[in-house]
This record gives C-alpha cells, sequence and structure tokens, in this order.
C-alpha cells in the first residue's frame, strides 16, 4: 500500500483507482481507501478483497472490468488505522475526494473558523502539544482536522515527505488544500514548518461522470454481476494534474491521465462548463419537470440555457483548449440516456457549486462589459428551485430577498444592481415547478 485515499465513493472508484489499476506501474501502488459516514461500502469491499466491478455505459453498450488496485477499505470511523496510514513511511501519495463541502470553506475561499467541526479539531490540534498522541482518543471531526493529525505522527515518526493530490471540484484544488491544512497545522508547534520542508500539494481536473444508483439498479447490477459493490460511469475520462510528487507516483500519464505545468485553465474549462451546465441543469431541469440530466439536455429551453452559459464561459478561456470539441463531447455525454445521472444528485450543496462554477463567469463577464444572461440564468433558476422545494439545500428559502440570495453567491454580485435587476427579470420568465416533463412538439 502506497496510497491512501480519503473519500471513497463511486467516483473515485470510477477515475482514481481506475487509473492507478491502468498505470503500468499499477503492481506497486496499491490503495488503503476511507468512505463515509458508513461501514457498507467498505465491509461490502472487505468481503470482495477490495476488488469491484466497473460498467463503462455507453449509449449503445456496456463493458465491464475487476478494478483490482484497491488493497484495503475502511470506514471513516476507523480513525486509528487511517492515522496510522498517513504516518507510515510506505505512503508516497494521500488522494482526496471529499467533495467541496469537506474542505469547509467559507463564502472567502477560506477555512471557515466558524465551522463547529473545524473549531473542535483545532481544540483538539491545540491540546496534543509535545504529549504522546493516542489515537484511540484523538479522533478529529472533520476530514482534514484527521489529515493534519496524520500528518503530526508522521512528523514525529521521521517517515519523510509525502504528497496530497486534491481531485475535487474546486478552482486551484490543491492550493485551497494547502491554505486550510496550513490553518490547521498552524496551532500544533513545529508542525507548519515541516509541512512546508516535507509536504507537496499538487492539483488536479477530474472528469467522468459517475451516477449513484437507485436502490432497484444497483441491487439489480449486484445480482447480475454477483458483486456487493459495482460502479457505473461513462466511457469518458479525463485527469490533469499540476505538481511535484516528493516521494514518487503511479505512471498514470501511461494510462492516459495528463501532466502540465499550468493547470488552471483546463480546471477552469472543466469546472465552468461540464460542471456549470451540470448545475444550471440541475435547476432549470427540475423546474421543468426532468429528473435526469438526459432528459434535461434533450429539453430545447435547458439546452440554449447551457449554451448561452457556454459562450459565456469559452469567451473568458485562453485559445488551445479545444473548446469546439470539447462542447460536442460535453453534449453527446449529457446526451447519453443510458447514463442516469440524477439531478438531485447534482444539487446537493447548489450554493457552493455556484460559487465555484458560476459566480468567475459572472464576476468576468461583468468586468468585459458584456451581459452574463447564461449566468444569470443559472442563479435565477437556484432561486426558482429552492422556493419550489426542489433542491436538498434549504438556503434560498431563508433568504428574505433575491439581493440576499445572491449574497449568499457572490458579494460583489450581490452589489451590482445591474446584475440583481437581470436576475429578477430571468426569474419572472421562468416556469414554476412542474409535475411532469413538458410535452415535446
Amino acid at each position: 500500500m502506497r496510497i491512501v485515499h480519503l473519500g471513497l465513493g463511486a467516483f473515485a472508484r470510477s477515475h482514481t483507482a481506475w487509473y492507478t489499476a491502468h498505470a503500468t506501474d499499477a503492481a506497486d501502488w496499491g490503495i488503503a481507501a476511507y468512505a463515509g459516514r458508513t461501514r457498507t461500502l467498505a465491509d461490502a469491499l472487505t468481503a470482495q478483497d477490495g476488488l469491484y466491478t466497473l460498467v463503462l455505459r455507453g449509449p449503445q453498450d456496456d463493458s465491464t472490468e475487476t478494478i483490482t488496485s484497491l488493497v484495503r477499505a475502511h470506514a471513516a470511523a476507523d480513525v486509528r488505522q487511517l492515522l496510522n496510514d498517513l504516518a507510515a513511511a510506505s505512503t508516497a501519495v494521500v488522494t482526496l475526494t471529499i467533495t467541496e463541502a469537506g474542505y469547509k470553506l467559507s463564502a472567502g475561499g477560506t477555512l471557515d473558523l466558524a465551522d463547529p467541526g473545524v473549531l473542535a479539531d483545532l481544540h483538539l490540534l491545540r491540546t496534543i502539544g509535545a504529549d504522546r498522541i493516542d489515537a484511540d482518543v484523538a479522533s478529529p471531526v472533520t476530514v482534514l482536522g484527521r489529515l493534519v493529525l496524520g500528518l503530526e505522527l508522521r512528523r514525529r515518526a521521521g517517515n519523510g515527505p509525502v504528497t496530497l493530490l486534491s481531485c475535487d471540484n474546486l478552482p486551484d484544488n490543491g492550493g485551497v488544500l494547502l491554505s486550510a491544512v496550513a490553518a490547521l497545522a498552524a496551532v500544533v508547534p513545529g508542525l507548519a514548518d515541516w509541512i512546508r520542508e516535507s509536504v507537496g500539494f499538487a492539483s488536479s481536473s477530474v472528469d467522468r461522470i459517475t451516477p449513484r444508483l437507485s436502490g432497484a439498479d444497483a441491487a439489480a447490477l449486484e445480482a447480475a454481476l454477483d458483486d456487493r459493490s459495482p460502479v457505473v460511469a461513462e466511457p469518458f475520462g479525463d485527469w490533469v494534474i499540476s505538481g511535484d510528487f516528493l516521494a514518487g507516483r503511479p505512471a498514470w500519464d501511461t494510462a492516459g491521465a495528463r501532466f502540465v505545468d499550468d493547470l488552471e485553465p483546463w480546471e477552469a474549462r472543466k469546472l465552468w462548463m461540464l460542471n456549470g451546465a451540470h448545475t444550471l441543469l440541475a435547476c432549470l431541469g427540475a423546474l421543468r419537470g426532468h429528473s435526469t440530466v438526459a432528459e434535461a439536455i434533450a429539453d430545447p429551453v435547458c439546452r440554449d440555457a447551457v449554451e448561452r452559459l457556454w459562450d459565456e464561459a469559452a469567451g473568458n478561456l485562453p485559445p488551445g483548449l479545444e473548446l469546439a470539441d470539447y462542447r460536442d463531447a460535453l453534449l453527446e455525454r449529457f446526451g447519453n440516456s443510458r447514463i442516469s445521472h440524477a439531478l438531485t444528485q447534482i444539487a446537493a450543496d447548489t450554493v457552493t457549486k455556484l460559487r465555484l462554477r458560476i459566480a468567475p463567469v459572472v464576476v468576468a463577464e461583468l468586468a468585459s462589459g458584456r451581459v452574463p444572461l447564461g449566468g444569470a440564468t443559472a442563479v435565477a433558476a437556484w432561486i426558482a428551485a429552492g422556493r419550489a422545494g426542489l433542491l436538498p439545500d434549504p438556503s434560498t428559502t431563508r433568504a428574505e430577498s433575491i439581493r440576499d440570495s445572491i449574497e449568499q453567491v457572490h458579494p460583489r454580485l450581490a452589489a451590482d444592481s445591474a446584475f440583481v435587476a437581470l436576475v429578477e427579470q430571468v426569474l419572472a420568465q421562468l416556469p414554476s415547478a412542474q409535475t411532469a416533463p413538458p410535452e415535446r412538439g
């Protein structure tokens, strides 16, 4: 085992584990992975020696393969084992897919020091001092708190450098991770200096649509494959990585990953175009009675809104990113009706996603003197869907005004009267929530 993965779920198994399994030196790079709150997934994978089936579902047919890169699976509650793995001399890379919410960010993009979990972890980290750390007692609340405590144990053991690689949908995700880790580590004497010398922070842009299976679909697939933990994903996959790996890394490039000096343009392309369109469709599609991405993108109203959003994103991206081909590929991928990508899955934590995927394009459009109709439509659809009770995040229903709702996304946009008026104008034209998809002629 040389990789520790935090945030084991369907995406990590369809993407990060797939690339590791397909690297030419895969035999040298096993993954010990830690899942979410329950033990169900970890127990199922443990019963299968970490093996599981990946189903790549194209528009016409499926292909299947057994993924072998996972050597151990644990529940998040196995804190002692996690700390031991993070501190182990054999661990060279720690990868993360903990979602945007796992970074505990404030609206300004820094660690939220008012978050109860962050506060509890800061208190715990302050109290350890130079004392012996008892892993049975020292149990941080947040993923980042556990990561920092594991790094402290590594430092004390003298076990050398390690690189942390974020695989979450955040701009400059490695930099965000560094900032959050540094804020927590600052309260442990000597740890921040050691991290600066011995811990690398790499960034990446990840791309493979991996829907959450319904209970019935999962049960049918498990029975057909004799597998308690299969994963379904689209055939397309992309991974762009930037950063130094201080203790080595798998030959992910032999599996198709790209290593670049400047990740930002590729990261922005994916966040603004794929993820931004997903967020728009999750809100507008739900308002128009759709339940999946494929249904929503087939609706001309939704598709036109997505095209406007893409026009705005493309206008703020540099040349050399193959944007026309990427847009064509996205339409084909979104239209794959055999991938049942539920809008409710995408709609989780929408306000954070708007901050990261929509707001940067809107700010850039306004700075250029253009009217960001696509971005305004995404914000208006979020407000309307929230008011209609179609989103899992109830934050919009608590806002007293349109401006207050926009304030949750980006204070500068809320202070722009013209943008607020544009959102109000679009909102007035949006349909009220429908219970069935609109008829198509």
